[in-house]
């Protein structure tokens, strides 16, 4: 019966990234490849989604308050004027808040921009809506936005731009100057955008997160798509939303009740008290993450890393391979795992665009570092060990390819 199966089944093939999961599985690596927190949750969260499963809070159900709150917080941070009753749609997540937008504003041919490297997902749901994904390439090392390359990807069958800031893998943040650059093209072209905000509140040193809907005439054509998952630490629980206009939004919401009904309702309960949190649970989640992400950036570079961009905002470092490690992005994965034991995500996955210079598409390694000290020390600890060992796999062949720093502190 596999014959049967529809070509959009065949096009969703399992990825390198996934079947290097299951190796770091079956050798007990330390895992900094997912973005996922393996520290606990808030107890605030945590005691809030318990209270409602006793509270028998189990059926379908929406929570109003989560819309209330979200417009509250919109209007303060971004200056948005939204109605809490109209311009949201609450779902499984920022996944499927994604999707919902896309089968809500693309058909067939349509054509969507999206900035390379991406998150694989996205290209997943272009294509099951029968869209066409066009890939812009950011220009390494520091990811800018290449004006010239954006416009002239611009067709007329461009519908919409898919816009990540903070941006998975690389960490960049979007300046205010690029979002100017994409918000004139936007409505130049007539076209929507997307929005995926979901590390909003996870910045570094001077970087602020700008809501792209918040510059002058985009809120009536973007669509913002969020969640729970990485500011509270809780991304098994399914919980985000997309806002958009009164038209956009009941479009989205009719999609995702026919998907899903409704997002998990304790967790609904439980969202509630998440996103009103004080304002000193946020500066701590920025300064618990700043201190993460220095200690890996020192780790990486203990390791003959060079770090060429720091990363800006996210979960994630996105580091190239130095030139005389002769070796690709999966080999060196590969190796690291069976070696060290210690699993990252090589950057091939994340790469789409034919660019003068593609070499570099196999040269690049993402690792999360949204764990605990206790994981971020263990994979210290067994990186430092293969970098002391005989094992030459990893190592540069020139020596001067590795700088010598001091080691890695405890976070």
């Amino acid at each position: 019966m596999e014959a049967k199966l529809s070509a959009a089944s065949r096009r969703v093939a399992p990825s390198p990234i996934q079947q290097l999961s299951h190796l770091a599985q079956r050798v007990g690596a330390v895992n900094l490849a997912e973005g996922f927190p393996d520290f606990p949750a808030p107890a605030h969260v945590k005691a809030a989604a318990a209270a409602a499963i006793a509270a028998d809070l189990n059926q379908y159900r929406h929570v109003q308050g989560i819309c209330d709150v979200l417009a509250e917080t919109m209007k303060r941070r971004h200056g948005l004027r939204v109605d809490p009753l109209t311009d949201f749609a609450v779902c499984c997540g920022q996944s499927e808040a994604f999707a919902a937008a896309i089968f809500a504003i693309i058909d067939q041919g349509d054509e969507v921009l999206l900035f390379d490297p991406a998150f694989e997902t996205y290209q997943t749901c272009i294509e099951l809506a029968r869209g066409v994904p066009v890939y812009v390439p950011l220009d390494p090392p520091s990811w800018t936005l290449n004006e010239d390359k954006f416009l002239k990807s611009f067709t007329n069958r461009t519908k919409a731009v898919v816009l990540n800031s903070p941006h998975n893998p690389t960490g960049k943040v979007f300046s205010k100057e690029e979002l100017l650059i994409i918000a004139q093209a936007c409505q130049k072209m007539d076209c929507f955008a997307i929005t995926d905000e979901v590390y909003e509140y996870i910045t570094y040193d001077e970087n602020k997160h700008i809501s792209l809907a918040s510059l002058p005439g985009m809120q009536e054509r973007t669509i913002i798509t969020s969640s729970l998952s990485k500011t509270y630490s809780v991304t098994g629980w399914r919980i985000g939303w997309a806002c958009a206009p009164a038209n956009i939004a009941s479009a989205i919401r009719n999609i995702h009740v026919k998907l899903t009904d409704s997002a998990p309702a304790p967790f609904q309960e439980a969202a509630l008290v998440a996103l009103t949190s004080p304002p000193d649970f946020y500066s701590s989640l920025k300064q618990d993450y700043t201190v993460r992400r220095d200690f890996i950036l020192q780790m990486l570079t203990d390791f003959g890393f060079r770090i060429s961009f720091k990363p800006q905002g996210s979960i994630f470092v996105f580091v190239e391979l130095p030139r005389s490690w002769q070796l690709s992005d999966m080999d060196f994965v590969t190796n690291l795992i069976k070696n060290a034991g210690v699993a990252a995500v090589p950057g091939r996955g994340f790469f789409h665009s034919s660019t003068d210079d593609p070499s570099y598409h196999h040269r690049y390694v993402r690792f999360a570092f949204c764990k605990s000290n206790d994981t971020l020390n263990a994979a210290a600890e067994k990186m430092r060990k293969l970098a002391a060992s005989d094992t030459r796999l990893l190592r540069p062949t020139d020596d001067g390819e590795a700088g010598q720093t001091a080691s890695a502190t405890s976070p």
